[in-house]
């Protein structure tokens, strides 16, 4: 490899390291400002051939497409995995120290195959999380009422808040102050608001789930849902890429972690070091488990006695990733192809 360098993305800046295999010299510098467009017109500039690792934190998506549209090679590397390399730390990282470790070493060497193919999950992905974030939206919407209604004396409906008959009930303001009605009124109209932005969202994503192989596939498993399915298929991506579902575990962050002795952290909790939106759709799931209907049903009882119904969850969710790896696995290419 003629060229290999590591690069740290910033909002202002990127900056890169550079080892030439050739000649051993190491080059480094600073692109500015951190755009796709500046972007390109250094990798134009860039020897071939060239390898690059860049950490898969924010702003990582326009980096690996225009390479990837340049013809160099890159990889993604995992946060904690970077750190980790570096070994222990006295104080904070200084600034570049991503790219100057990794340009003494291959990216192809010490970093897993990204899990992602341009235009397939990347896109599901961010229709995901903009899906997510407007029903926790709503959700916070739907206990800021409950939390009024309570704070007047006034009993909550029963069963679904937001069904026809208990709006036109809200929106009367029964034993509300004024200034608390208006509120109540305020919220209904963002929740509707937000309902509008939502449905076709999940027509979306519930259509695609059942036409992509891998998302149908998902759909075997007890629990997991449309919107769960693509969640887990997107955010988990490539599975060939693990040898193993334990990999599949610890990618979710729902691996516990145990004592070390060069950290501070406590053990028997969770890693929550891969991405938030896999975690929050394999624990969806694996509540589910919670029915007398489940096959899991019956651990799930027993941890739950043991330790507690978020725990037997999180037990279950484990079991969930492990089995959407093989499933994914076995599919091979077809587990990400085109719809």
């Amino acid at each position: 490899m003629a060229i290999v360098g590591g690069l740290d993305v910033h909002r202002r800046q990127i900056t890169f390291d550079c080892l030439d295999g050739a000649t051993e010299q190491v080059r480094r510098g600073r692109i500015v400002p951190a755009t796709r467009a500046r972007f390109r017109s250094w990798l134009e500039q860039l020897p071939r051939p060239a390898a690059l690792a860049d950490e898969g934190c924010t702003g990582w998506r326009f980096i690996v497409e225009e390479c990837q549209a340049a013809g160099i090679e890159v990889q993604l590397a995992e946060p904690a995995d970077t750190a980790a390399a570096d070994g222990p730390s006295a104080g904070p990282r200084p600034t570049g120290r991503m790219p100057a470790r990794s340009a003494n070493c291959s990216p192809t060497g010490v970093f897993p195959r990204p899990g992602f193919r341009p235009g397939r999950p990347l896109k599901m992905r961010t229709l995901l999380r903009l899906y997510k974030d407007l029903r926790d939206e709503h959700t916070a919407w739907v206990q800021r009422i409950h939390a009024t209604l309570f704070h007047h004396g006034v009993a909550a409906p029963t069963g679904n808040l937001l069904a026809a008959d208990h709006r036109a009930r809200l929106a009367s303001g029964d034993g509300l102050s004024p200034a608390a009605h208006q509120a109540v009124l305020a919220a209904l109209r963002t929740l509707n608001a937000l309902e509008n932005e939502m449905a076709p969202l999940r027509r979306r994503l519930t259509a695609f789930a059942r036409k992509q192989p891998g998302c149908a596939t998902l759909l075997e498993h007890y629990g997991v849902g449309p919107v769960t399915a693509v969640a887990i298929w997107a955010e988990l991506g490539n599975a060939r890429r693990f040898s193993s579902s334990r990999q599949a575990v610890r990618h979710t962050g729902l691996d516990v972690t145990v004592y070390s002795s060069d950290t501070k952290r406590s053990p028997g909790r969770l890693a929550r070091q891969g991405p938030p939106l896999l975690r929050w759709a394999l624990f969806e799931a694996a509540k589910c488990a919670a029915r007398p209907s489940a096959p899991d049903y019956a651990y799930y009882q027993q941890v739950k006695a043991r330790c507690g119904g978020n725990r037997a969850a999180l037990s279950v969710a484990r079991k969930l990733v492990r089995r959407a790896h093989h499933a994914l696995r076995a599919l091979g290419d077809e587990a990400l192809a085109a719809v």
